[in-house]
């Protein structure tokens, strides 16, 4: 899924450049602008968008907030639940807005991230199919525009990343190389006068491995002690 990210009536150009570097950390083109209220292609803007300034230069523009999100499903945000009353509170946290996001295909939703300053309006959250609240810290539940949307993209989509990183997947242990490293232990234990409950023990050692999801250095480092007791014995 491509979504589509809306900023409503953007006020300062720094934060502009920090949203566009957001969206090409998560692979997102598809910037829109509602009537914005500095130059969103000023000199700051481009300079704190990084390597990501020509979503910027090639963001669209809308008039209004309904042209915006014309046809879509539409995804508010609010640093203030309490507002959605208007729209009957259909605020959520991240995990929920995940599991009924991801039937949309591309071009179907849209995020929309209020102004720097207030927000979305009652009246526009009135429009939200659904809206975002990140359950910040109640002494200070304001998050910046640009944060609140790394985060945001980070639960949405982060895991659909996954897959373009596999010498990261490649580093973690296969099952026949945990099964080794059992085997390793199995026959340090069996030799062990001292422990007496030897299967309950060998039994233990199998669930943490299975549950720590082990690298493959890991292993080999475990491996090593191991093999260093056999060579004890064999003196």
């Amino acid at each position: 899924m491509q979504l589509n990210v809306i900023i409503v009536e953007p006020m300062y150009q720094i934060n502009l450049g920090y949203i566009a570097r957001v969206l090409g950390n998560f692979g997102i083109t598809n910037m829109g602008l509602v009537n914005p209220k500095c130059n969103y292609k000023g000199k700051q803007a481009i300079k704190y968008s990084k390597h990501a300034h020509r979503i910027l230069e090639n963001a669209r523009v809308y008039k209004d907030f309904k042209s915006a999100i014309k046809g879509k499903l539409v995804i508010g945000t609010t640093a203030v639940w309490h507002k959605t009353e208007g729209a009957m509170f259909n605020v959520y946290g991240m995990p929920k807005v995940k599991k009924f996001i991801r039937h949309y295909s591309n071009n179907d939703a849209v995020l929309v991230i209020g102004r720097d300053n207030i927000g979305l309006t009652k009246e526009e959250l009135k429009f939200c199919d659904a809206t975002i609240f990140i359950e910040a810290s109640k002494d200070y539940y304001t998050l910046n525009i640009s944060h609140a949307l790394a985060i945001m993209l980070y639960s949405l989509l982060g895991g659909k990343l996954h897959d373009d990183y596999p010498e990261i997947e490649a580093l973690y242990a296969r099952p026949a190389e945990i099964i080794q490293v059992k085997k390793l232990f199995g026959a340090y234990i069996s030799k062990n006068n001292k422990i007496r409950d030897k299967s309950a023990v060998s039994l233990a050692f199998e669930h943490m491995l299975k549950r720590s999801n082990p690298t493959k250095k890991e292993l080999r480092t475990i491996s090593i002690a191991f093999g260093r007791e056999k060579r004890k014995e064999k003196r």
